[in-house]
């Protein structure tokens, strides 16, 4: 991750002094750990979430201080506020789905086929998370997907390190052993 969050820490800096090329390679390098966090809180309203964080993240970043490491912890932070609020909103006024026919009529430039596939074990990985107690899921998708490091997931979760490292620990051995039990049976 050094290497990693040098480059981001750079990127951001640059991004504060209006460079733009450099916003986006901050959001390439954040937003599929971002995305996969949001995706395990929210589940397939997972996009828009993103969006509205990525709208605020960009709005405030003059004001963010720090460093590459720093930046992944803020904008889980944010993230993760957007997904409670879209949770809360949720419970109030359920939505009923609808597809628009322009969306179903426009063409996909992926391969369909390995973009299901990687689709259908994204989501049999995220739905095995959600099965987690909520305090060890969100540990497991802070430290796993995101990247962030046991004291800025204490940060982003306000709470205390050790028991974030407990909750990650925990909810990794349960995945495992449900992992286990599913090799073993097939």
């Amino acid at each position: 991750m050094g290497a990693y969050d040098t480059e981001l820490g750079a990127a951001v800096e640059r991004a504060q002094r209006g460079d733009e090329v450099a916003f986006a390679r901050a959001y390439r390098l954040v937003h599929p750990g971002l995305l996969g966090y949001v995706r395990g809180l929210v589940g397939d309203d997972a996009e828009d979430v993103a969006a509205e964080a990525w709208l605020e993240i960009a709005r405030d970043l003059g004001r963010f201080r720090g460093d590459g490491a720093g930046f992944r912890g803020w904008t889980a932070t944010i993230a993760r506020n957007r997904a409670l609020d879209h949770l809360r909103k949720q419970r109030r006024s359920p939505r009923t789905a609808t597809l628009e026919q322009d969306v179903l009529d426009l063409p996909d430039a992926q391969d369909t086929a390995g973009a299901a596939l990687e689709s259908l074990s994204t989501a049999h990985v995220l739905a095995m998370v959600r099965g987690l107690p909520p305090d060890q899921a969100e540990a497991v998708l802070l430290r796993v997907v995101v990247g962030l490091d046991g004291p800025a997931t204490a940060r982003v979760l306000g709470k205390r390190p050790g028991a974030v490292r407990t909750a990650a620990y925990r909810g990794l051995r349960k995945l495992a052993g449900r992992l286990a039990q599913g090799g073993a049976r097939g």
